[in-house]
């Protein structure tokens, strides 16, 4: 079922109220970090990624950047510790990367790299809550009813991240997603 009116409006309310009132708060500690990533590795204090947003739409999200520059260069010589690697090839993820710098570790296990998508949910390519925004490589798996995930924007959190993250088959991500965004309320976005 699609949202109506009110409720997006309801929706991009929260969105915007909150990623305002987080990016204030927040902005000493995004300066902390931005110092300390730049005195523990080379490179932009910034990751920016394509990702598919609302609509099927493309957009550049936003994260501190964890790891070394040049990470995706050396995705070929890390692919073989992918820990879904022989069993779903949709997902990538390594546990322990050794791509990932010493501040990075730290900002991930605290989720501290997922706090520039404020600016993505003020620019309206994201929501507080929604489906995960997948990558473009991840996206062309997506098919039939599972598009409808993209009825709403992406999220920076949402059902995927608080079940489990990448204990979580790429299906399973997938049905979830949908289950969301067909079954949405107010009520299930506070939760979450």
């Amino acid at each position: 079922r699609a949202l109506g009116t009110s409720s997006r409006l309801l929706k991009r309310t929260m969105d915007v109220v909150v990623a305002v009132l987080a990016l204030l708060i927040l902005s000493p500690l995004f300066l902390l970090i931005g110092i300390l990533i730049k005195l523990d590795s080379a490179g932009p204090v910034f990751f920016r990624q394509a990702r598919i947003g609302s609509g099927g739409q493309r957009f550049e999200i936003v994260k501190f950047r964890t790891m070394e520059r040049g990470a995706d260069e050396m995705k070929g010589s890390v692919a073989h510790l992918n820990k879904h690697s022989g069993i779903d090839a949709r997902m990538f993820k390594i546990t322990d990367d050794p791509r990932v710098t010493h501040v990075g570790r730290v900002l991930r296990r605290f989720s501290l790299d997922e706090l520039p998508q404020f600016v993505n949910v003020l620019l309206g390519n994201m929501s507080l809550v929604g489906p995960r925004p997948l990558i473009p490589s991840e996206d062309r798996h997506v098919e039939d009813w599972g598009r409808s995930r993209l009825d709403l924007r992406p999220g920076m959190t949402g059902p995927w991240q608080v079940m489990g993250r990448s204990e979580i088959p790429f299906e399973e991500m997938v049905r979830l997603d949908y289950l969301y965004v067909t079954n949405w309320s107010l009520w299930e976005d506070l939760r979450i």
